[in-house]
C-alpha cells in the first residue's frame, strides 16, 4: 500500500492536478523498466496535465482521473467548494501561497452553511486548499483522504505492470466540470482505433454494494451504457471467478458522461470498489475490493 499511501499524500485539487500528473509520468518513467511490456508514454501541451500510456496494439482504454475535491480561498474568509466535499466544521485543510504553507481549519457559516477557515493570516485568494492526509491502514481496510480517486489511479497503475494491449489515460478535472476525457479520447480513436474503455474510479457503498464482497460492475448510474458491451464485461467476470457486485444507481458519471456524448462511438462501463465516508477526510475501502479491482482489470483488458 506505499503506492497509495504516497498517491493520497499528493494535493491534486481542480486547476491543479499537475502536480499528480508529474508523480504519475515520474513513476511510470521509473518503473516501466518492471512492467512486463513498456508503454508509449505521451505527456506534452497537447494535452495539458493528462497522461497517456499506450501499451502494444490497443483495443480498450482504461480511464482514470486525477483531480480531487476540495475547496478554493475567495474573500473574507469564504471558500468556495471544488466538486462536493463533505466535511464537519474543524476540518483540518492544508495548501500553500505566496507566504508559505497554510495548515488551517475549516469553519461553516451558522446561518448560510456556507465554508470558511480559521487561521492565524489571510490566505491569498485563488489559493487551493484540501484535507490534511492521515492515511491509516489496518488488516482488513485502508482510510484516506483522496481514496477517490487516488484508488483509481492505483488500479491503473498496478495494470500496466502486466499489460500487454491497451491505452492507460489519466485525465482530469471529473470532480470539477470535466472536459479533458473529449480530446483524450477523440485523440485516442483516431490514433488507435480503440472506441471501448473502462472507468478506473470509486463508487460508494450502499443498500446493495457491500464493503468486502468485490469492486462493483456499474449497469448505470446517472447514464446508461450501452447494454451489449456491458454484458460482455459481465460475461467475463463471471468467467473469471473473481468476486464482483452488479450497481444500478441513479447518479453520479465520472469520465464516461464525456464518453457517452462524445462524437465517436465510445463504448464505457463503470468497475469500481465501493468505499464508506464518500468525499471525508475519511473515506474508507476494504482491501478485499481494491484486490478484487485490480484482478477484474487484469482479466478485462486481456479478453476485451
Amino acid at each position: 500500500m506505499q503506492l497509495l499511501r504516497s498517491l493520497c499524500r499528493v494535493p491534486a485539487p481542480a486547476g491543479n492536478e499537475g502536480t499528480l500528473a508529474r508523480f504519475v509520468l515520474d513513476y511510470a518513467r521509473r518503473e516501466q523498466a518492471r512492467w512486463q511490456h513498456r508503454p508509449q508514454i505521451i505527456a506534452d501541451d497537447r494535452f495539458q496535465d493528462c497522461v497517456l500510456l499506450v501499451f502494444g496494439r490497443p483495443r480498450t482504454a482504461v480511464f482514470a482521473h486525477l483531480d480531487s475535491i476540495g475547496f478554493t480561498v475567495r474573500y473574507g474568509r469564504q471558500l468556495v467548494r471544488i466538486g462536493g466535499p463533505q466535511a464537519e466544521a474543524g476540518c483540518r485543510l492544508v495548501g500553500n501561497d505566496s507566504q508559505g504553507e497554510v495548515d488551517c481549519t475549516l469553519t461553516i457559516d451558522d446561518q448560510t452553511g456556507e465554508p470558511g477557515y480559521a487561521f492565524h493570516r489571510d490566505i491569498d485568494r485563488g489559493t487551493e486548499l484540501t484535507f490534511y492526509c492521515d492515511f491509516r491502514e489496518t488488516a482488513t481496510t485502508v482510510q484516506s483522504c483522496y481514496l477517490d480517486n487516488r484508488l483509481g489511479v492505483w488500479n491503473a497503475l498496478r495494470l500496466c505492470e502486466t499489460l500487454e494491449h491497451g491505452v492507460v489515460a489519466f485525465s482530469c478535472w471529473e470532480e470539477h466540470g470535466g472536459g479533458s476525457v473529449a480530446y483524450l479520447a477523440k485523440f485516442i480513436h483516431e490514433t488507435y482505433g480503440v472506441r471501448q474503455a473502462l472507468i478506473s474510479d470509486i463508487t460508494w457503498v450502499s443498500e446493495g454494494v457491500r464493503a468486502g464482497q468485490g469492486c462493483a460492475i456499474s449497469l448505470r448510474d446517472s447514464l446508461i451504457p450501452r447494454r451489449a458491451y456491458v454484458d460482455r464485461v459481465r460475461a467475463i467476470a463471471a468467467a473469471s471467478g473473481i468476486a464482483h457486485q452488479l450497481e444500478v444507481e441513479g447518479g453520479g458519471g465520472s469520465d464516461a458522461a464525456e464518453l457517452q456524448r462524445a462524437a465517436a462511438p465510445w463504448d464505457w462501463c463503470f468497475v469500481g470498489a465501493p468505499e464508506a465516508h464518500v468525499h471525508t477526510p475519511d473515506e474508507l475501502v476494504d482491501k478485499r475490493d481494491i484486490a478484487s479491482m485490480l484482478a477484474l482489470y487484469q482479466a478485462l483488458m486481456r479478453e476485451l
